[in-house]
């Protein structure tokens, strides 16, 4: 039975812990309004239900079940990123990831799923069984990734918060949290004696007799109306120290 408008309006409200009156002010709109819209007296124009998904950083497919929930139709579309409308922004993802090259670099979407690597990234994950198409999150569960992983459970236990904290973004997702749970049973808790924590943990990947010491930053595409656009991260690998550094620059040729 497909839920109303207002009930999901209030679901999304407590998940971003606002209260009416907070929604309103954020929203421009008055707190009664709030409250007559979530109660089913009064029904919300189609600005306004945009306008309050946009206050509440919806996601976009969200923001259509809230569109169709108050019966209006969906604004936002998934195109495929081999359609010819999109082949400008296919373009700008290839050419960072190639750029960024001889560092890895990789695109994935928002359960994790593996869209396009430059050369180096698809060299680290090739050597732990992962290609373009597969899942992150089921590759992590494996043994020869932990193994490749010198500093492992600080990596996992950075990827749960990153899992649960992208979940919440969403309004619960039961892929990422499963994900996260399973990481959890597998490292435990924090060690009461761990001591004060580093400025960034980086990942320590082992490959043929060395160790790549790698920190990321994940960059997003701006103003992006697509279902899928928005949800597709590309996440940029720097080396952490100095011999990492070399170690990449000399094997892909680089200056």
């Amino acid at each position: 039975m497909e839920q109303a408008f207002g009930s999901l309006l209030k679901d999304w409200r407590s998940a971003r812990r606002m209260s009416q009156l907070e929604l309103g002010l954020a929203a421009n709109v008055s707190a009664r309004h709030i409250s007559f819209i979530e109660t089913g007296r009064a029904r919300p124009s189609r600005s306004m239900v945009l306008q309050l998904s946009e206050t509440l950083e919806v996601p976009r497919p969200y923001r259509n079940t809230l569109l169709n929930a108050a019966g209006f139709a969906a604004a936002y579309q998934r195109r495929d990123l081999d359609a010819d409308e999109m082949v400008h922004v296919r373009a700008a993802m290839e050419w960072t990831l190639e750029r960024h090259d001889p560092f890895p670099a990789i695109a994935i979407d928002r359960r994790w799923l593996v869209v396009s690597a430059n050369t180096c990234a698809g060299m680290l994950l090739s050597g732990i069984g992962v290609g373009v198409g597969d899942s992150m999150l089921e590759a992590m569960t494996r043994p020869q990734v932990k193994d490749a992983i010198d500093n492992w459970p600080e990596v996992a236990r950075h990827t749960i918060t990153r899992l649960r904290t992208e979940s919440a973004h969403l309004g619960g997702d039961p892929v990422l949290d499963e994900a996260a749970d399973r990481l959890a049973g597998d490292v435990g808790p924090v060690p009461a004696d761990a001591g004060s924590l580093p400025a960034v943990v980086p990942t320590c990947y082992r490959a043929n007799g060395m160790v790549l010491s790698l920190i990321s930053t994940i960059a997003q595409f701006g103003s992006a109306e697509d279902i899928a656009l928005a949800d597709l991260k590309i996440e940029l690998m720097f080396p952490a120290d100095d011999m990492t550094r070399d170690i990449l620059m000399g094997a892909q040729g680089g200056k």
